[in-house]
C-alpha cells in the first residue's frame, strides 16, 4: 500500500518543492522592487526622486495604493479565481473596514466611548482588527445564503449587498442624529496610527507599514493556495457537484472563503482611513467594486502573485493616461481616458486572457522552449558539418 503511493507523495514533494521556489524568487523580486524604489525616495541620492526618475508616474503614494488594493485583491483573487466565486460588492467590505475605523476613532465620544480608551494610541489598532472580524462575521451570515446561488445570479447578489452597504454608508446608517458616517461628506480629521509616541506617518512610514501587511496577506494567500484548503477551493471551482460527492463541505467551505475575503478588504478599508485621515461612501461605490475585478483579472484571477501586479498595472496605466493623453491629443477632454483606458484593457485581456504574471509566465516557458529547441538542433547539425 505505501509502495504504491509513494509515487504520489514523491510528485507532491515535487510541486511543492517547486511552489515553495517560485513563491521564494516572487517575494525576493517584489522585495528589491519595493525596496530599491523605497530607498530612492526616502535617502534621495544625488537629489533623485521616483516622481523625477519616472516623470512624475512613480510615488510613494501611489506605491502605497497599490499595497492597498493588493490586500483586497489577495482576498478576492482567492474568492474568484481559486473557489469560482463571482463577487461585484467587494469595495462595501473595502468600506465597512474603513467606515468602522474612521467611525470609532473619530465619533468615540459621541458613541459613548470613555477618552481613556478612544484616546490610547492602541485603541485605532484594535479597532481594525475589531472590524476585521465583524466584517467577516457579516460576509459569513450575508454569504450562507446567497453563495448558494451561481453564475450571473450570484453576481446579481453581490451587487446588491455593494448596493445596500453604498446606501447606508451614504445615509448615516439610518441613525442621522449621530452623524456618524457624515453622509455624502464622509469622515474626516481620522487620526494616524501610532505605536506609543511614534507617529507612523510621513508617507515613508505608512508605506512601510502598509507593505508589511501586503506581504503577510501575500503569505496567508500562498499558504492557502498550497494546502489542503486551497485543494477544496480548487474542486469547488471545476465541480460543485463532483467535490460534495467527495464529501467537501461546498456550501461552508464558500462561505469560509468569502468571509476570508471580506476580513482582507476591511483591513485594506482601516489602513486607507488612517492613510487619507477622510473617507467618503463614493469611494465604495459599484464603480470601484469593478476596478477590483478589472485589476484581479489584469494580474491573473488564480494567481496570489497577480493582485500586486494587476493593482499595480491598472493605477499605473490609469496615471499614465491621465498625464500624458492630453500631451499626445492637446485637444482631448477628460472622458476621452476612459476611452482610453478601456481600449487597452481590451488590448492586455485579448493578448493575456489569463492576466499578466501567468501570460508572461508562459511566454517565458515558450521562449526557453524555442531556445532550448534550437540548441538541441543546431548540437545535431554540428557533427554533420551543417548549421
Amino acid at each position: 500500500m505505501n509502495l504504491q503511493r509513494q509515487p504520489t507523495a514523491l510528485r507532491s514533494l515535487g510541486v511543492n518543492a517547486r511552489a515553495f521556489s517560485r513563491d521564494f524568487i516572487g517575494y525576493l523580486v517584489l522585495i528589491l522592487l519595493l525596496g530599491g524604489m523605497g530607498w530612492i525616495e526616502i535617502v534621495q541620492p544625488g537629489d533623485l526622486s521616483l516622481p523625477k526618475l519616472t516623470g512624475g508616474l512613480l510615488t510613494l503614494d501611489m506605491l502605497t495604493r497599490v499595497g492597498l488594493f493588493t490586500i483586497v485583491l489577495v482576498g478576492l483573487n482567492l474568492l474568484m479565481g481559486y473557489a469560482g466565486q463571482v463577487s461585484l460588492g467587494q469595495a462595501a467590505f473595502y468600506g465597512m473596514g474603513a467606515f468602522f475605523s474612521a467611525i470609532l476613532t473619530t465619533r468615540a465620544a459621541a458613541l459613548g466611548i470613555p477618552a481613556s480608551l478612544s484616546q490610547a494610541w492602541w485603541w485605532a489598532w484594535l479597532v481594525m482588527f475589531a472590524g476585521m472580524l465583524l466584517t467577516g462575521a457579516c460576509a459569513y451570515l450575508i454569504g450562507v445564503p446567497i453563495l448558494r446561488l451561481r453564475g450571473h445570479y450570484l453576481a446579481m447578489a453581490t451587487l446588491g449587498m455593494g448596493v445596500v452597504v453604498y446606501v447606508l454608508l451614504k445615509e448615516n446608517l439610518a441613525v442621522p442624529q449621530l452623524n456618524l458616517t457624515g453622509g455624502f461628506d464622509g469622515v474626516h480629521s481620522i487620526p494616524r496610527l501610532r505605536i506609543g509616541d511614534f507617529v507612523i506617518w510621513p508617507v515613508t512610514r505608512y508605506f512601510v507599514l502598509v507593505w508589511f501587511f501586503t506581504f503577510l496577506v501575500i503569505a496567508l494567500g500562498l499558504n492557502i493556495v498550497n494546502s489542503r484548503y486551497g485543494r477544496v477551493l480548487r474542486a469547488i471551482h471545476a465541480s460543485q457537484s463532483a467535490a460534495e460527492s467527495v464529501g467537501v463541505a461546498v456550501h461552508k467551505s464558500k462561505a469560509q472563503i468569502f468571509a476570508l475575503s471580506a476580513a482582507l478588504a476591511s483591513l485594506a478599508g482601516s489602513l486607507y482611513a488612517h492613510f487619507q485621515a477622510a473617507v467618503i461612501p463614493a469611494t465604495f461605490g459599484f464603480g470601484e467594486s469593478l476596478e477590483l475585478v478589472i485589476m484581479s483579472s489584469v494580474g491573473g484571477l488564480a494567481s496570489i502573485w497577480g493582485a500586486p501586479f494587476g493593482a499595480f498595472a491598472v493605477l499605473l496605466l490609469k496615471e499614465l493616461l491621465r498625464t500624458q493623453l492630453r500631451v499626445v491629443f492637446p485637444g482631448v477632454k477628460g472622458e476621452f481616458e476612459a476611452i482610453a483606458f478601456g481600449v487597452l484593457l481590451i488590448v492586455i485581456m485579448i493578448s493575456m486572457p489569463e492576466g499578466l504574471t501567468t501570460g508572461m509566465l508562459k511566454a517565458y516557458r515558450r521562449w526557453r522552449a524555442a531556445r532550448v529547441l534550437k540548441q538541441e538542433i543546431a548540437e545535431s547539425l554540428e557533427p554533420l558539418g551543417m548549421k
